[in-house]
């Protein structure tokens, strides 16, 4: 039975996933984006890579659409991405308010 393979660990976000998640850094609560600039759907492996990393975290589910994957950019995201606090980000409880009643998605 063959071993699986394991990908090295890394400390910063490949391209596609820097790109993804820079995406969250001047949103409301650090919410990232489903679809990418050109209305495709992120990629399922780009959002996974993310949470598995701690770059993203789940916000909270979609009960309109189960399958995807509401997320926000993490402190430890920011800090891969090279950045830190952007004060101009709405406050986490005030925007998670504005997502679940619908503002942003």
């Amino acid at each position: 039975m063959a071993k699986p393979r394991r990908s090295p660990s890394r400390s910063t976000p490949s391209d596609v996933q820097g790109a993804w998640l820079r995406r969250g850094l001047d949103q409301p609560g650090g919410k990232l984006p489903l679809f990418d600039e050109r209305g495709q759907r992120v990629k399922k492996p780009t959002v996974e890579a993310c949470l598995k990393a701690g770059w993203a975290e789940r916000w909270f589910d979609n009960p309109l659409k189960p399958d995807w994957l509401v997320c926000r950019l993490t402190e430890a995201g920011r800090t891969a991405l090279g950045g830190h606090d952007h004060g101009d980000a709405a406050p986490a409880d005030e925007a998670e308010a504005d997502v679940r009643q619908g503002a942003l998605i």
